[in-house]
């Protein structure tokens, strides 16, 4: 189903640091929304538009594996867990493992990809796109590992070296989970997995390619959200 007025207008939701666990139970909450707004338009005979959101955090120290990753993958086990403060999910997003701590800007788009296109593929181009964009606005020059999604530094180079992950979900053409772009988060975090489940790839951050110059987390966040939106059809919603 095509919608005669599609919904461009994408809001906005700050969560700040936040729990991943409670964050994942805020996106599915606005995507159950979304979806029962969808069912409610196959029956009603006025069509009510569905709202599109994108959910901006950081989190406290995690482990989160996809449902296509590989236990063993993370090389800690429950005590070492326990012992470095971190916590350990598995989920429902594609993708194998990561990492998430502070420092990394993680964006959760909860959008109908009917108001925009119905393509999962494109989505995430257009999700890599927005992070490669942003970085070339801070003088980094980043593209796409051939056969991988994500955004990578020298992805053509045997130097090649991960700064953003990208693990979705994606049901009656609505997204959630997202992107987990590393700007000033402590990269030791990443050597007790097998990230992405790519081995013998390193993982950056902006503040390492920048050679450790101060990264000002507020203003790679605005850029990154204006460049989403710029792809997403130039609307902007409600920031709160």
């Amino acid at each position: 189903m095509k919608y005669e007025k599609p919904n461009l207008a994408i809001d906005i939701v700050h969560l700040g640091l936040i729990d991943f666990k409670e964050a994942w139970d805020i996106q599915e909450t606005y995507f159950n929304q979304v979806v029962e707004q969808k069912l409610a338009n196959r029956t009603n005979e006025e069509q009510q538009p569905t709202k599109n959101y994108i959910l901006v955090c950081e989190h406290p120290l995690v482990y989160t594996l996809g449902k296509s990753g590989k236990e063993e993958h993370l090389l800690l086990t429950a005590e070492q867990l326990e012992t470095a403060g971190a916590k350990y999910y598995k989920i429902n997003r594609g993708g194998d493992i990561t990492h998430h701590g502070p420092g990394q800007l993680v964006l959760y788009p909860i959008f109908d990809l009917e108001n925009f296109f119905t393509d999962i593929h494109l989505y995430l181009r257009y999700l890599e796109e927005a992070v490669i964009n942003t970085l070339q606005n801070l003088d980094i020059q980043a593209g796409r590992y051939e056969g991988f999604t994500g955004v990578w530094i020298d992805a053509d180079k045997a130097s090649a070296r991960k700064i953003c992950a990208m693990g979705i979900k994606c049901s009656r053409w609505v997204t959630m989970h997202g992107l987990a772009l590393n700007v000033n988060n402590n990269l030791d975090f990443f050597n007790h997995i097998v990230p992405c489940g790519i081995k013998e790839k390193d993982v950056t951050s902006i503040q390492k390619e920048m050679q450790g110059f101060p990264t000002d987390f507020q203003k790679v966040t605005h850029l990154l959200i204006a460049e989403l939106i710029k792809q997403f059809g130039g609307f902007k919603g409600v920031e709160r």
